[in-house]
């Protein structure tokens, strides 16, 4: 080859050389500017169509949400069913969306809208988020309610408070559920209600996971954390917030229909009754915590189930509390749980299988825990005299369980707490009755039998 020649291979050499040098930087000066733009973006940079994804749209609104909040300092945190339920099915997918890195695998699911709350306390109205969301590009629906911590049957009144936001983006929304101390130490939220002037079709109302019914709620212990890339705080015990979720309904007593029964029965405001009440309202508290460490599900039943429901208070000729278990929730520590707690066994009646009811000494107030059967259609508690061993056993139609306040604790009552109280005192429920007799007074008593003398031992015990 001429020396010529030998050159033209080289420069032509060079000159590739030179090219490729020259498009790798070019392509890694792209590449920079992408991932600048992909972390300040977000999903904006992953869609190339000239549009936004479904689940792009949704993390965009997120985005903008969050940074308005941040804004105003309302340290919401989440509580969506779906996003919690995937934190708590897939730690491994969880601990990757934690990477400050533009993807969307919890918050964006299935659905157009995400859940998240704040405690009532910590709202302060401010005009200016108003018009802050507006620049945003988010509309914004406000759901009031009456504030229920100032209701009594003094003052049926109560000022309005905010109870639900909802923010719309397009066709996407957040729901923002505001939950308020109790002075039971419990958080409450309101149903949402809309009134007849507001937009029915601005939010997939029927599909939310807060607002069909108000809910109580133990406080949940908040944690910081990343979310698909997003500063995000979540309930530390998720799996224990989605289980109290299942069964968050919450009743109010009705005040109203309390103060037409005190109208037409004055409350016995004598020193012995304020004193039973003050008693009974000690032993209720006692039995709840007592109750609360087993992790045994408890409700309100018979007299004491009554006077919440007739009158929002204890019946105070009642002289006893009185308590609801499944017998499936029964534990074989239960009795000494309550004698450590100062409750000492006063009788004992029937046995796991068949008709149990444990009653405790409190004081000068007994506690009467009756354990429910489950019978296809109905339910049923036992009861036993002790001089003859007959059995009797008193039936319910079906119930769930719902929560509600009583002298200041979070308790569960009945959900159809009506059917519950009629089925137990019949028609006339809501007349006084001072003489009453367990075997036959109550309308669902029947007779069911006599224990056999050779079990009289083992079901009938009395301390």
């Amino acid at each position: 080859m001429s020396a010529a020649g030998l050159m033209a291979r080289i420069n032509r050499t060079f000159v590739l050389t030179l090219l490729i040098a020259a498009s790798s930087i070019f392509l890694l000066f792209q590449l920079f500017n992408y991932r600048q733009y992909s972390s300040k973006n977000g999903l904006n940079a992953l869609s190339n169509k000239g549009y936004l994804s479904g689940k792009e749209a949704h993390w965009h609104l997120l985005k903008k949400f969050l940074g308005l909040v941040h804004k105003f300092k309302l340290p919401v945190f989440l509580v969506d069913t779906a996003s919690l339920n995937l934190l708590s099915q897939d730690a491994v997918l969880y601990r990757d969306s934690q990477l400050k890195e533009p993807h969307c695998s919890f918050l964006c699911t299935h659905r157009d809208f995400t859940t998240f709350a704040l405690f009532g306390n910590l709202w302060k109205y401010d005009a200016a988020l108003l018009d802050a969301a507006a620049e945003r590009g988010l509309e914004l629906l406000e759901i009031h309610g009456k504030d229920p911590r100032l209701i009594s049957m003094d003052d049926l009144t109560a000022k309005e408070i905010p109870l639900h936001f909802l923010f719309r983006f397009n066709s996407r929304l957040v729901h923002v559920v505001v939950l308020y101390e109790r002075s039971g130490k419990y958080l409450w939220h309101g149903p949402l209600r809309l009134r007849s002037s507001m937009d029915r079709t601005f939010a997939p109302f029927r599909k939310l996971d807060f607002g069909r019914h108000a809910g109580a709620y133990d406080r949940p212990e908040l944690i910081l954390t990343t979310l698909d890339g997003l500063d995000v705080r979540i309930p530390k015990n998720y799996s224990h917030f989605l289980h109290e979720h299942s069964s968050s309904r919450f009743l109010e007593c009705h005040c109203k229909e309390a103060k037409a029964f005190y109208q037409l029965y004055p409350e016995d405001t004598s020193t012995e009754a304020m004193d039973f009440r003050m008693r009974a309202k000690s032993l209720l508290h006692l039995a709840s915590k007592v109750l609360s460490v087993l992790e045994i599900p408890f409700w309100l039943s018979s007299g004491t189930c009554l006077g919440w429901y007739r009158q929002c208070n204890i019946i105070p000729y009642s002289k006893d509390v009185d308590l609801g278990i499944w017998i499936k929730d029964y534990r074989h520590d239960i009795t000494q749980a309550f004698q450590k707690a100062g409750l000492p066994l006063k009788h004992k009646f029937g046995k796991v299988e068949d008709s149990l009811e444990l009653s405790f000494q409190g004081n000068d107030v007994k506690l009467d825990i009756f354990f429910f059967y489950d019978e296809g259609d109905t339910v049923w508690n036992g009861g036993t005299q002790a001089k003859s061993g007959k059995k009797f056993k008193y039936v319910f139609p079906r119930f769930s369980l719902c929560w509600t306040e009583l002298m200041e604790l979070k308790v569960r009552v009945p959900c159809e707490t009506g059917d519950y109280v009629m089925a137990n005192y019949g028609p006339n429920w809501n007349v006084p009755v001072k003489t009453w007799d367990w075997k036959t007074s109550p309308f669902n008593v029947h007779e069911n039998g006599v224990w056999p003398v050779r079990e009289w031992d083992d079901v009938i015990q009395v301390y």
